[in-house]
């Protein structure tokens, strides 16, 4: 089978590899879409958030069609259309251990979703992303059509906040000083995007001088993440999930208590999976167009290429076709 490896730091390669085999208790996958994430390129740089080794098959953005299932596997069949978790204990698949970018992989059923019928493959690879954003909305809590929230930074992760959060009924407002980006935003359900020059004005106004009441951060930017606090209104609730490692930025920590404000950070996904796509299959959220760039796995190296142009692809993703 053919797989994208990290060799070793900046080596990857499309490599020729033994398709593997299941124990009594997994399920082997075949890949259909496969995201390709910011972190993917950190683990490649050698950098990740938790331990890793090489070589290692990236790939945790993805779905795929159940091929075989061990004596043991009751829960799936193969035919069945799946997307997977991939914080798996202490392990993340696709970074710890080896993930989706091959044409078959090993999976546990614990791991595994059903996708519904209104979500085709490439939306499917982007379930993961979306649950990443669906978490913060929880985590911040009750989000609801009397806020007023602002989501920093329109990357692919802001994008599927700012759906989800116009799907509770929030007034949302996208801030990215890319227009491409909040095109998109408006396309997926943004009542305003806006450039961060004028994100203060905009909210001044249309909350009455109040500010919002929900700040979600999504660039991963300190300089942004620190002028979250300025911008949260009184009251405010904030959520952080854009990822920095090891970067620093002065920020206004009195305004926290002056204005009474609540901070949580979240990372990952754990636990909402089932209810986030049950979220995405009764709104009928399209996250298609998330989509701006197809590979084949034989282009896996343009496939990375592409997505560092944050200025011309938002996600890139690797199509799949193989059978055993």
């Amino acid at each position: 089978m053919k797989a994208l490896q990290f060799l070793t730091e900046n080596h990857p390669e499309v490599s020729e590899l033994e398709t593997p085999s299941i124990a009594a208790d997994e399920v082997l996958v075949a890949a259909r879409s496969v995201g390709i994430c910011h972190s993917d390129i950190e683990l490649l740089e050698g950098r990740y958030i938790i331990p890793f080794s090489y070589p290692i098959i990236p790939g945790h953005e993805w779905a795929g069609e159940v091929v075989a299932v061990g004596e043991n596997v009751s829960d799936f069949a193969p035919g069945d259309r799946v997307v997977g978790e991939c914080v798996i204990g202490e392990d993340h698949f696709g970074f710890s251990i080896s993930g989706a970018l091959a044409e078959f992989f090993v999976a546990r059923p614990e791991w595994l979703h059903r996708i519904p019928e209104n979500i085709d493959y490439a939306s499917g690879a982007l379930i993961e992303t979306f649950t990443v954003g669906y978490n913060a909305l929880l985590q911040v809590g009750n989000i609801n059509a009397s806020d007023t929230l602002v989501v920093l930074g329109a990357g692919p992760v802001g994008l599927v906040t700012t759906a989800a959060a116009h799907h509770l009924g929030a007034v949302v407002v996208t801030v990215d000083p890319s227009e491409a980006r909040r095109t998109a935003a408006l396309d997926l359900g943004a009542d305003h995007a806006v450039d961060p020059e004028e994100a203060e004005e905009l909210l001044a106004a249309i909350t009455d001088g109040r500010g919002p009441s929900v700040v979600i951060e999504a660039s991963g930017r300190p300089a942004v993440m620190a002028n979250a606090i300025k911008l949260a209104g009184h009251g405010a609730r904030l959520g952080f999930i854009g990822i920095d490692v090891g970067n620093e930025a002065s920020a206004p920590l009195g305004l926290i208590q002056s204005k009474g404000l609540t901070i949580v950070g979240s990372i990952g996904s754990p636990f909402v999976w089932p209810e986030a796509i049950r979220f995405l299959e009764r709104t009928g959220i399209d996250l298609s167009p998330l989509v701006t760039e197809r590979f084949p796995v034989e282009g896996a190296l343009d496939a990375l290429a592409a997505s560092r142009d944050s200025a011309r692809n938002l996600k890139v993703i690797v199509e799949l076709d193989a059978t055993l």
